[in-house]
């Protein structure tokens, strides 16, 4: 793990997901744009892509809020655990 200063600020980390999903959607759907105008295809490129990144940035902010969750839940456990043998260690 990360040592405490070098780990992001949960505001910073939520930002970060949520810009991934806006850049997935909104790049993708752009390339699909591009298509559509370069190969007269309009509007299967547009739907194609917006799909693609609706898919992409949905799999990422899953795969990452998951990731979040395990972190946070073993650090809960860790500080827990510290607690404890704190306590225990104070008994005479």
């Amino acid at each position: 793990m990360l040592p405490k200063k070098s780990r992001p600020s949960p505001l910073g980390r939520m930002s970060g997901i949520g810009f991934e999903f806006a850049a997935a959607v909104v790049g993708l759907s752009l390339l699909g744009l591009w298509i559509d105008r370069h190969y007269g295809s309009s509007p299967w490129g547009l739907f194609i892509g917006l799909t693609l990144g609706l898919v992409g940035g949905t799999y990422n902010l899953i795969r990452d809020s998951l990731l979040a969750t395990k972190e946070v839940d073993s650090s809960a456990s860790s500080t827990h655990d510290d607690a404890r043998d704190e306590d225990e260690s104070s008994k005479p």
